[in-house]
């Protein structure tokens, strides 16, 4: 149980009971009876539903369930509001009998009050549980805390493989993306050289095809051309030499 919503009775017990009290403190359970209520009216507390329904009976214990923490949050943020607010609450009087006849009496009625008093038009809305005893609420309240738990581990465990998911197809889009770019580009580049570079055998059949061209001039050109030596002609030096010499033979 949330304990801001708990209001127990003024007096505590702290001593081990005996056989003999316990079942006194047995017999006395069985003769309790809760009240269900199923609205709680904006800012009233557990301290003043005690204050309300002791004027009609002993009364137990008190519990009102806080509003859901989304709600809540969405209220503060919007609304000028700040306080805590409860939704339902439980009333447990030591009297089954007077909790019968509380609810039948007030349900359906203006809680009252003096006049502007802040609850003064509210509306009560309660009703009696045959057979209900306080352990069951406490037991109830366990298995739906329990119960939201789970839930919200369910939820996380379904986040988690949502999210594991998205990073995989990512991660494979990428991969998958930079293999499309690196053939996009080696496609690019073959392209280029094959357009700026035309083939030597089309170069050959398109000779071979000329018809102007004979079978001789066809295989000479084919033929590997020999390198010719470089034979350094006469310098007119040397004919001035060879011109002294003989003049001084003859």
């Amino acid at each position: 149980m949330d304990p801001e919503g708990f209001a127990g009775p003024s007096s505590k017990v702290v001593k081990p009971l005996t056989a003999e009290a316990l079942a006194a403190f047995k017999a006395a359970q069985e003769k309790t009876g809760v009240i269900y209520i199923s609205r709680i009216p904006p800012g009233m507390r557990p301290t003043k539903v005690r204050h309300i329904m002791s004027t009609y009976g002993e009364v137990g214990r008190v519990y009102l369930q806080q509003e859901d923490p989304k709600r809540a949050y969405l209220r503060r943020k919007y609304t000028a509001t700040k306080k805590v607010h409860f939704t339902e609450g439980w009333v447990e009087f030591k009297d089954k009998r007077v909790a019968r006849s509380v609810a039948e009496m007030l349900n359906a009625q203006p809680i009252g009050g003096k006049k502007g008093t802040r609850w003064r038009d509210d509306v009560w809305t309660m009703k009696y549980l045959p057979k209900f005893k306080w352990n069951m609420l406490t037991e109830q309240i366990a298995h739906e805390a329990a119960v939201h738990a789970a839930k919200l581990r369910a939820e996380l465990s379904q986040s988690r493989r949502e999210q594991h998911e998205y990073l995989k197809n990512v991660e494979l889009a990428r991969v998958l993306n930079k293999r499309a770019e690196r053939k996009r580009k080696a496609g690019t580049e073959a392209s280029a050289d094959a357009e700026g570079k035309p083939s030597r055998r089309a170069d050959d059949l398109g000779k071979a095809n000329d018809p102007d061209k004979t079978n001789k001039e066809r295989a000479r050109e084919d033929k590997p051309r020999k390198k010719q030596k470089h034979i350094p002609g006469p310098d007119s030096n040397t004919e001035k030499q060879l011109d002294n010499v003989l003049h001084s033979i003859f």
